[in-house]
């Protein structure tokens, strides 16, 4: 017996009901993808890096916590929702006011991994980012302390414990992993 999925569009995701149950949804290929539920450590990490990234965004851009962004993928529609994200107000008007996924790719998209997920998956939905528009994208790994940046044209670096963070697309953001864990209070 074959059983045939239900495609959505983009459009029809955008218009389904919000806040009603605690499962969010990426629109990924046509179909409903659940988010996974975050941990302890995962939500101590979007706080942490929500915090440092505000204090550093002030009259640069805004600061977005699993707020979703129309991209495509591969050519179809595609609507992931980041743990966090910052777009500059030189891309983004200042002035919006519409309560609405980012219309455009960020400036800076960031996943942190959770325990079901694999760094090489993690790496994968990194290179969808870039080839949809995103300019840089971190990957936050609890488990090995770890950030890994994900640029456009250079291959990734990863930052440990002392490892400066910093970055001519985000200027004068100077952070460390060792930072970053510690504000989350993660041993």
């Amino acid at each position: 017996m074959t059983q045939v999925k239900s495609q959505i569009t983009l459009e029809e995701f955008l218009a389904l009901p919000g806040g009603e149950g605690d499962i969010t949804y990426e629109l990924v290929d046509g179909e409903l993808k659940p988010k996974m539920a975050p941990k302890r450590f995962h939500s101590r990490l979007t706080l942490a890096l929500s915090i440092l990234l505000t204090q550093w965004a002030q009259n640069r851009g805004e600061v977005g916590i699993e707020w979703a962004i129309t991209l495509k993928r591969r050519g179809r529609d595609w609507a992931p929702v980041p743990d966090l994200l910052y777009v500059s107000y030189s891309r983004l008007n200042s002035d919006l006011i519409e309560d609405k996924p980012c219309p455009i790719p960020p400036d800076l998209v960031i996943e942190i991994i959770s325990p079901d997920q694999t760094f090489g998956e993690m790496s994968a939905k990194a290179t969808d980012y870039l080839n949809a528009g995103v300019l840089r994208v971190w990957v936050v790994d609890a488990k090995a302390k770890t950030v890994t940046i994900f640029y456009p044209d250079a291959p990734p670096q990863t930052k440990i414990g002392a490892d400066i963070i910093e970055d001519s697309l985000l200027e004068g953001l100077q952070i460390t992993a060792e930072q970053i864990f510690q504000q989350a209070g993660i041993p």
